[in-house]
């Protein structure tokens, strides 16, 4: 049900592999803002019908907005002289929008489609993710949210009231289904409270690995830490809804709500007021030997709630699939050998890790795992993915940054000693042999997260709060004393 509000958007992913592109021959489409003048006027004309007749499929689709701003082709609007490019900007629909225009995209200069007066890049239908700037990607609702998944941390008993008030609030005062997880409703203090009663009837619960909901809710909120976050990405294996996280954990790095003033926040998101941050994910695609062992699948639904039949088969083959928000990690786990496995970027070897493992994380995961094994800190609006090792045994294995939509492939080495083990946002961990592969591509399904302010205050707020970057003690500045004998040894020195 909720989208983006529609604003001028960079096509920054262009490698995808979640559906077969068309087979349409666009080697000919061109920019023809600036024929020359002297071209006959027979020849353009002829030029721009045959323009049109292969353009008029797909209007919309294949045009160069950069070039030509809001034109579509087509006879409506008749080509004319080079047309001022197009500025990404806030929506109309924000009140701010006449104050605030950007005039530069995430990946450079805008436009970064149109290189000269005659180049621009080729339309790809092989996109899989519009990256948008981040000062405009606001949520908004097609229908009015009717249903929402509400996540608890477990085990946490300071968690219960807010839990209880929060639920009340969206049963009564806004009318709201409720989804809970069937264990969250078994804890003894749920269980004993009498008042809390007549609310936990009108709860729809599920269990994880079970029942399959992810066509049944509009929005998300997370009562807890970081885990809640990545535990709620988890559970949709597709399309992810929005997700308001309310800080109550440990470190709060992704949860930037506080619970003082639920009401007015819940409120603002369900009126669609909010800005969004698209966090990428990694699309993990898991091929083991089965090796004589049955996989059991209960309910037709695999480990990981993807359904069996969705899954790609091989003869032999067992294939799992995986959706990951924050890293996927490959450790030489309780062996006492170095880990030895080879990696692959498009097939082809680009080096084997020699150490205690390798994380390939998203940008979103680049403050966890990664950053604690030496890895850059890196925004989740940039479409990258990252390679980082694990205490390598090699000086000059530093960490690297590769393209979103690129496919790594990773290997035990043929001349490895021990097997490898492999975990997905911390979960599902399970052993990897000769023999087996972890195929890693950024997914088409991001996780919306919605933010207080905007992702890029957000960010650093986080940063500066959870991570304490950049703090230390400040430099003592000079007294007036002190600043009149400096400037007369340097009147001194220059004499000499």
């Amino acid at each position: 049900m909720s989208c983006l509000l529609p604003t001028c958007v960079s096509s920054l992913w262009t490698q995808g592999r979640e559906t077969p592109p068309e087979k349409t021959d666009h080697s000919r489409h061109q920019c023809f803002s600036d024929r020359s003048p002297h071209l006959p006027t027979m020849e353009m004309e002829q030029e721009k019908v045959n323009m049109s007749k292969a353009l008029s499929a797909d209007s919309g689709s294949y045009r160069c907005s950069a070039c030509h701003g809001d034109e579509d082709w087509g006879s409506k609007h008749p080509i004319r002289g080079r047309a001022k490019s197009r500025s990404l900007s806030a929506s109309p629909a924000l009140a701010s929008a006449k104050e605030f225009r950007r005039t530069r995209s995430l990946h450079g200069p805008c436009p970064v489609t149109t290189f000269g007066p005659k180049a621009c890049v080729l339309q790809n239908p092989q996109t899989i993710m519009h990256i948008q700037d981040p000062a405009s990607q606001r949520l908004t609702w097609n229908k009015s949210p009717k249903s929402v998944l509400v996540i608890k941390k477990m085990r946490d008993a300071s968690l219960l009231q807010p839990f209880k008030e929060l639920c009340t609030y969206l049963m009564e005062e806004n009318n709201m289904i409720v989804y809970v997880e069937k264990k969250v409703l078994e804890d003894p203090a749920m269980v004993s409270d009498d008042n809390f009663g007549a609310v936990k009837k009108k709860f729809c619960t599920f269990r994880e690995d079970y029942d399959d909901i992810s066509n049944q809710i509009d929005f998300i909120i997370c009562l807890g830490g970081d885990g809640t976050l990545l535990y709620a990405s988890s559970l949709f294996q597709g399309s992810v809804p929005p997700v308001m996280a309310f800080h109550l954990g440990s470190l709060g790095f992704l949860t930037p709500f506080n619970f003082e003033n639920f009401q007015s926040q819940v409120t603002q998101v369900i009126q669609g007021n909010a800005a969004v941050v698209l966090r990428s994910r990694l699309k993990v695609r898991v091929v083991k030997e089965l090796r004589g062992k049955k996989v059991t699948m209960p309910n037709g639904i695999s480990e990981n709630g993807v359904l069996a039949a969705d899954l790609d088969t091989e003869v032999g083959k067992q294939v799992m699939q995986y959706q990951v928000l924050n890293e996927v990690v490959i450790d030489r786990g309780p062996s006492s050998y170095l880990s030895n496995v080879d990696v692959y970027l498009d097939g082809h070897l680009i080096t084997t890790v020699q150490g205690d493992g390798v994380i390939v994380s998203t940008p979103t995961g680049s403050t966890a795992y990664a950053a604690a094994a030496g890895a850059s800190m890196i925004h989740p609006n940039v479409p990258a993915i990252m390679i980082t090792p694990i205490c390598p045994h090699s000086l000059s294995f530093r960490p690297i940054v590769v393209p979103a939509g690129v496919e790594l492939k990773i290997m035990l080495s043929p001349e490895a000693r021990n097997t490898a083990w492999v975990s997905f946002d911390g979960r599902k961990r399970q052993e990897i042999r000769h023999g087996d592969s972890i195929s890693i591509t950024t997914s088409c399904y991001p996780l919306p997260s919605i933010c207080v302010r905007d992702p890029v205050s957000d960010w650093f707020e986080s940063l500066a709060q959870c991570l304490h970057w950049n703090v230390r003690k400040k430099q003592a500045h000079f007294t007036e004393e002190e600043e009149e004998e400096e400037e007369g040894e340097e009147g001194e020195g220059g004499e000499g």
